[in-house]
């Protein structure tokens, strides 16, 4: 069943595959990011609120929404500030909740949705402490997707999460010396660089028909190197 698609940074390297994939498959897509088709800032409410009230306003509903955008900000315990600590939890984990407010009525009164939530594989096998704040938001949106799973696929809603792991992207490869993924390949069951397309495919099957029994799971695509 293909309809209107929303996906949060859909600018980047993953979230641009992800609307690639459902485009593809035959959604209509909008793309939520500062550069998107519905700009926003996913670190502020109201910012979020006024997107999810536009994309409603010009498509009518929302049948799918990926929840693939991300802050990296990294920072170790003592270094920790607050400041740092809730500017990734808005990003990752709040604005995740406050568009899933806005879809999720259009969605069980049609009695279909599907929600996908990109994680990490690093909640389960943290590289380093200074992603201490990313780890914790991604975990924090595997809870998040377990409790609207149960509470929400009466309503013919499932919400599930992909958990990718190093993904050779543009930022990836900046951030990340060459010796790191030669050193992620040699821990992974499938031994080569995971690409964007990886993600995509996943999160194209959650959304899919064919996964309409699925709801509550988080799906690794990282080459098996976490294995659940």
């Amino acid at each position: 069943m293909t309809g209107v698609a929303a996906v949060t940074g859909g600018a980047g390297a993953i979230g641009g595959a992800i609307a690639a994939g459902l485009r593809e498959a035959g959604h209509e897509v909008a793309i939520l990011d500062r550069s998107g088709d519905l700009p926003v800032d996913l670190a502020e409410p109201d910012g979020i609120r006024a997107a999810a009230a536009a994309l409603l306003a010009r498509h009518g509903r929302c049948d799918v929404l990926v929840h693939a955008a991300a802050a990296f900000d990294r920072a170790p315990l003592l270094d920790l500030e607050p400041h740092v600590w809730r500017r990734v939890q808005a990003v990752n984990v709040e604005s995740a909740l406050w568009l899933a407010q806005a879809v999720v009525p259009g969605m069980a009164e049609r009695g279909f949705g599907r929600i996908v939530f990109v994680v990490s594989d690093t909640v389960w096998d943290p590289p380093a402490g200074d992603l201490l704040a990313y780890v914790a938001s991604k975990a924090a949106l595997i809870g998040i997707a377990r409790t609207l799973a149960r509470s929400l696929g009466h309503a013919g809603i499932t919400v599930n999460c992909v958990a990718p792991g190093l993904t050779r992207t543009p930022a990836a490869v900046a951030d990340t010396p060459p010796e790191a993924f030669a050193a992620v390949r040699e821990r992974q069951a499938i031994g080569r660089d995971l690409v964007p397309q990886d993600v995509a495919a996943a999160v194209a099957f959650l959304v899919s028909a064919e996964a309409g029994a699925i709801t509550g799971q988080t799906l690794c695509a990282d080459g098996g190197l976490v294995l659940r």
